[in-house]
């Protein structure tokens, strides 16, 4: 290799040691403290960490039914809220990307992201004031779900639609629009054109916009707090370990639980293909 070559690719490594050195330290360090911590106990007078090596969180995370009852209704409504956010933002993104004029496409990608701007809080608390008893909801149709389940997936839904929409909207474009007149020319329907040409094509622009909405979900706390009611998520439930019962050991333990829940959807994802052609 040239000196020349040698020198860009010096520098080329000497430009990725910070954000290794980050990656490695503080994302994948604090992993394995978690990791550690969850093998510690706590003292049970004073509420202080004790550094001794204990199966006891892991086996009371697994064991007891209140956290088992728990990780299936988070589980369920990450899925629930990644599906809905799919329903919503495949026609959309479709529209965006192939029929909409440039004028009108332009407004709606700002529509999409405007929401990104604003505060997560007021966003949540907005959805309270909707959900409310005495809210416009209640007041207009006479109805309304409350605080609970469904206030939870429908608050979900809309924090993290926009990160269903941009990736979708993004795939739709790299649909050359040539395939989609070939198909029609050669006597295809439209739905045809849209399942056996359109959707193959789409369908990693779904899955990556589904790790957003299925991740984010899993590890809400807040909207479900401020929505949710009586009813408790993972995230609930490690922050009440966390904070109020000062329970870092098992609160940690906890932790792991969606992080394994993570890991097999991104497996998952894997195993069809989607993510090596997003």
């Amino acid at each position: 290799m040239s000196p020349p070559g040698r020198l860009r690719r010096l520098g080329l490594a000497f430009l990725l040691v910070p954000p290794l050195t980050w990656l490695v330290v503080a994302y994948l360090g604090s992993l394995v403290v978690l990791l550690v911590s969850a093998f510690w106990t706590t003292n049970s007078f004073t509420g202080a960490v004790v550094h001794t090596v204990t199966g006891d969180n892991i086996t009371r995370v697994l064991t007891d039914e209140v956290f088992r009852t728990v990780t299936l209704r988070t589980v369920g409504v990450a899925l629930v809220v990644t599906v809905l956010c799919a329903v919503l933002a495949v026609p959309l993104a479709l529209y965006m990307a192939k029929i909409a004029s440039p004028r009108m496409r332009l407004a709606l990608v700002v529509a999409v992201t405007t929401p990104l701007w604003a505060s997560y809080l007021v966003k949540a608390y907005a959805w309270r004031m909707l959900f409310s008893p005495e809210g416009p909801l209640s007041w207009a149709t006479g109805y309304s779900p409350g605080y609970g389940l469904i206030a939870t997936i429908v608050t979900l839904t809309y924090l993290w639609l926009p990160y269903m929409i941009i990736p979708v909207f993004a795939a739709f474009e790299r649909v050359p629009g040539s395939l989609i007149d070939a198909s029609s020319d050669l006597g295809a329907s439209d739905v045809s054109t849209l399942r056996m040409v359109v959707a193959p094509m789409v369908f990693p622009g779904i899955a990556a916009g589904s790790i957003f909405t299925f991740s984010l979900s899993l590890g809400d706390y807040i909207a479900v707090t401020i929505v949710g009611g009586k009813t408790q998520l993972l995230g609930n439930i490690i922050y009440g370990q966390l904070v109020t019962a000062n329970n870092q050991p098992l609160a940690a333990a906890l932790s792991i639980i969606p992080l394994f829940a993570i890991v097999l959807y991104l497996l998952a994802m894997r195993r069809t293909g989607a993510l090596e052609n997003v």
